[in-house]
């Protein structure tokens, strides 16, 4: 065991030492105009030519309504001559633009063929109040009510779902996109153990390199490098580029809810305890590799020119609130990285935290990431990078399926939980909770 713990840290220098020569070389500056976009665009152009107006009741024959929100709702229906199940996604047109909806259905449509991808049906039509597309319906409710609370999903399955999130990430990213708005409730399943699952709700989608405003919100899954917008209060909004490592964020602390049934902190905020203890755990390894990173003074591998102005002790559930608007890292081209012959302030505190730190022969795991095996540790802190330019790509994932993530006792700890539960309730009514760390659709 100690030679295989060996191996996993040479591994993770390794890994820092690349990808910190990879974010100089190998990331070039995007304009946000890539060749997917501009086919995007054309898209949008030509379809808007072939827009008509349909009577929903018509064609279809509503089931029930699936769920709903500001920019409208979204409907399971049967289409009356095929017999087809497929959800219309409906968008109030007072609120929403034409091209904004045509964006979004084309990407559906010509961008998403990879099998964990949500796609569009080619049906688009408007109503007097709605402007509304057809898409693939995961009949089996979303990832959100098959994670138990404190409890989790049994980790083959997690696995399954991470490898197949994994790919369809890669396959945005790939194209020029991102995601940012990778959650629990945008991940739907195709059958009932969720063995497929598909990754859906691309109303955020950007392009790598677009200029976007950076926004912070309280829970888990909001970057660290987002505080940045939160520090600036009232002030100037900060503008950033649109990067794949949000992404990367994104799955990391959905795995960790997968495995878990919680959050690992409740809000990504240096003044929350759980995250600040996670964060020093990260700065001390690479303190003890000579490389310090520190989320407070971290900044983005690519960011446009400004031509405008430019945290709780406990974890929660999963469920923690979800934004309006997802951030993507900001960028702060003034702000330095401590030298690497020298600890950062958060690995030389005082505190009984950076005490026990100190202490045996190298850094302590963060409390929340004991139940963990080396191997899935790994796999955390690559995705789970504070500083963005390090952190690891979806695909990265790849690499950890096969192997043991959690420890035997902790393992036996959430299948009891688990059983305790005995198929019970879903995370939408325990949305509060908050854990020791800090349905099917048709009836």
């Amino acid at each position: 065991m100690k030679v295989r713990d060996s191996y996993l840290e040479k591994w993770e220098d390794i890994r820092v030492r690349d990808r910190s020569a990879l974010s100089r070389i190998a990331r070039p500056r995007h304009s946000g105009m890539t060749a997917a976009t501009k086919l995007l665009d054309e898209l949008c152009h030509l379809s808007v030519q072939s827009m008509t107006s349909l009577e929903t009741e018509d064609h279809f024959q509503v089931v029930k309504l699936l769920g709903e929100g500001s920019y409208g709702k979204v409907m399971l229906v049967v289409h009356k001559k095929t017999g087809s199940p497929m959800a219309l996604k409906y968008f109030l047109r007072a609120s929403t633009s034409l091209f904004s909806f045509l964006r979004e259905y084309n990407l559906s449509l010509a961008f998403c063929a990879h099998p964990s991808l949500t796609r569009a049906l080619g049906i688009a039509y408007r109503t007097p109040t709605h402007y509304v597309f057809a898409q693939q319906v995961g009949l089996y409710g979303d990832l959100y009510d098959l994670i138990v609370p404190e409890g989790g999903v049994e980790e083959g399955s997690v696995q399954r779902v991470v490898s197949q999130l994994s790919g369809a990430l890669a396959h945005l990213h790939a194209h020029g996109l991102v995601h940012r708005d990778l959650k629990p409730e945008n991940v739907f399943l195709c059958d009932p153990a969720g063995s497929w699952v598909k990754l859906g709700d691309f109303g955020m989608v950007k392009a790598v390199g677009s200029r976007i405003q950076e926004v912070w919100y309280s829970s888990a899954y909001c970057p660290p490098e987002a505080q940045g917008a939160r520090r600036g209060g009232a002030g100037a909004p900060l503008w950033v580029a649109a990067d794949p490592s949000v992404d990367c964020w994104a799955l990391g602390i959905l795995t960790y809810a997968l495995l878990t049934g919680a959050l690992p902190w409740a809000e990504t905020a240096c003044c929350n305890p759980a995250y600040r203890r996670y964060r020093d755990w990260v700065c001390r390894r690479r303190c003890c590799c000579r490389r310090c990173c520190c989320c407070c003074c971290s900044s983005s591998p690519s960011s446009p020119s400004p031509s405008s102005p430019s945290s709780p002790s406990s974890s929660s559930s999963p469920s923690s609130p979800s934004p309006s608007s997802p951030s993507s890292p900001s960028s702060s081209p003034s702000s330095p990285f401590p030298s690497p012959s020298s600890p950062c302030s958060s690995c030389s505190s005082s505190d009984a935290w950076g005490s026990e730190l100190s202490q045996g022969p190298g850094p302590r795991v963060a409390p929340q990431f004991r139940g963990f095996t080396p191997l899935a540790c790994s796999l955390f802190r690559a995705l789970l990078d504070p500083r963005p330019r390090l952190r690891g790509r979806p695909g990265d994932a790849l690499a950890f399926l096969g192997e043991e993530w959690l420890r035997g006792e902790e393992r036996s700890r959430l299948e009891a939980e688990r059983k305790r539960r005995s198929g019970g309730e879903g995370l939408r009514t325990l949305s509060h909770q908050t854990s020791h760390n800090d349905s099917e659709v048709l009836a």
